[in-house]
């Protein structure tokens, strides 16, 4: 996958607020960062204080003073500390493969996504043979777009994630 012609999809701008919800290393945390500007905000979301350190350093180095970066559990509600409705772009990136609970973590995304806010889900393709994690924690994409729609979110369009991963972009309907 390459990150910054995935990112360039996702329909980030200078000033918006975004999340990075399981943001592990932070490859789109840095690069949503430069995109949104300093009249934005992104929030790296993720359960490993070294990744979030990690990102720390990066954006110190980068001279981004727009990063900020929350510890939490996300398959519990609430846990990314994150308002409702705030956030204009919610990324799910490389995250749901690692969870039994893929429902909480979307439903999490849906609560602090803007009314007619974005949620992008990119995860591992099923089937693409031994690179990345074993097929049997990865999700088809028909299941994944399935559950996000169960939740709520309405399909916008489908990203060219590359070979061994597939993408989304919701809508958050306005109402929800």
């Amino acid at each position: 996958m390459n990150p910054d012609k995935v990112a360039n999809s996702f329909g980030v701008i200078p000033g918006m607020s975004v999340a990075d919800l399981g943001c592990g290393a932070g490859y789109f945390t840095i690069i949503a960062a430069k995109i949104i500007g300093e009249t934005g905000k992104i929030t790296a979301v993720d359960i490993l204080e070294d990744a979030l350190e990690s990102i720390r350093a990066k954006a110190v180095e980068q001279n981004l003073t727009n990063v900020e970066t929350v510890r939490a559990d996300l398959e519990k509600e609430g846990s990314s500390k994150l308002a409702n409705n705030s956030q204009d772009v919610v990324l799910l990136v490389n995250v749901l493969f690692q969870s039994q609970n893929k429902p909480s973590i979307i439903k999490e995304a849906l609560r602090i996504a803007k009314p007619s806010g974005r949620v992008v889900i990119v995860d591992w393709q099923k089937g693409t043979g031994g690179f990345g994690p074993p097929d049997d924690m990865r999700t088809d994409s028909d299941s994944m777009r399935d559950l996000a729609s169960n939740a709520g979110l309405k399909l916008l369009n489908v990203i060219d994630a590359g070979v061994f991963h597939y993408g989304f972009v919701f809508n958050k309907p306005t109402g929800s």
